[in-house]
């Protein structure tokens, strides 16, 4: 994937390409920001980069690789010997053994290109031991080799990992560029790219992810969710409310997860628009503009308070399943939170 094939972050595309051109792209880096964004696509990007055999400026960029040499094509395969990947095996960890032999390959000379390129993805997934063990290579990184660190959660990194990168923060994609991709390379239609786009915030990955899903029916149940909990208090009546949002027994614990994820990064767009509609703002910053007439209904029982402890509540329990949390409990502690 050269830069040019990458959505979206262009201020710090033509930062990298413009250090890639004038040899002075530092190394370690820590690329930091949430996940889905294309910050596994920018390494893989700066390693052609690094070792294309036809590098050739490339739009607003000084440097881009061709993406069609043999090395482009390798590394694109993950089978160029000098471009390492480090990530969680099954356990869902990266072992001090991984580290290690990634740092033994950069003890030695480039074997086919010019730049040995390791990448750590899902850096924060590092075991305690594995992380010291980089931090003498990441101090005095070789002078052949490029390591570049990615992490949706880089603050979950020692804090002697993270002093020895030279950060570069990624912010979630625009829902233009999610569309186009979405459009172009996914045979989305306009109005399903929107929808996906909608419900990903800035991420492409889950916007991808989403396609299993009816966005349709996902919005629909995050609006009666709100409708029947904005009128009562009664804590039977809102547990009854959460039903709404659950998928019916038997279904997977992964397929339950993304369902529920869904609704309740839904639940924070709506909510968005029920804090705006008060303030009397141009409708048209609304994200769910077609719903106006039904958010208006919904303002009546969320003032600005309650809307915003109801986002604050929404954005907990989705950490939450983030983090591995119960879908069931999540959905029930939410309602008894709105």
């Amino acid at each position: 994937m050269p830069f040019r094939d990458v959505s979206g972050h262009r201020p710090a595309l033509k930062l990298i390409a413009r250090a890639i051109a004038r040899n002075t792209l530092p190394s370690p880096l820590l690329f930091a920001g949430p996940g889905g964004i294309g910050k596994r696509g920018i390494a893989i990007a700066i390693a052609q980069a690094l070792n294309c055999l036809k590098t050739t400026p490339s739009d607003d960029l000084e440097i881009d690789a061709c993406g069609a040499c043999p090395s482009c094509l390798r590394i694109a395969r993950q089978v160029h010997t000098d471009v390492i990947t480090i990530e969680p095996g099954e356990s869902g960890t990266i072992k001090i053994e991984q580290v290690r032999d990634a740092i033994g390959h950069t003890g030695f000379r480039p074997f086919e290109g010019r730049k040995r390129v390791v990448i750590v993805d899902e850096a924060d997934a590092m075991v305690p031991a594995a992380q010291n063990a980089l931090l003498k290579t990441l101090e005095e990184p070789p002078s052949g080799s490029v390591f570049i660190l990615i992490s949706a959660m880089a603050d979950s990194l020692l804090p002697t990992v993270r002093s020895r990168c030279s950060l570069l923060r990624f912010g979630p994609l625009a829902a233009a560029d999610i569309v186009a991709v979405l459009m172009r390379g996914h045979g989305y239609s306009a109005a399903d790219a929107h929808t996906a786009a909608l419900e990903a915030d800035g991420s492409l990955a889950r916007a991808l992810e989403s396609r299993s899903i009816d966005l349709v029916e996902v919005r629909a149940a995050a609006r009666r969710l709100l409708e029947r909990t904005a009128h009562t208090a009664e804590p039977a009546r809102r547990l009854e409310a959460a039903e709404i949002v659950k998928m019916k027994s038997g279904t997977a614990v992964a397929e339950e997860r993304n369902a529920l994820a869904a609704c309740l990064r839904t639940l924070l767009s709506l909510l968005r628009d029920i804090g705006v509609i008060p303030s009397n703002a141009d409708t048209r910053l609304l994200a769910n503009a077609e719903l106006e007439t039904e958010l208006r209904q919904l303002a009546d029982g969320f003032n600005a308070r309650r809307s915003r402890q109801a986002f604050a509540a929404v954005d907990a329990a989705l950490t939450a399943l983030e983090r591995n949390a119960s879908p069931k409990l999540v959905a029930d502690w939410l309602v008894l939170q709105l």
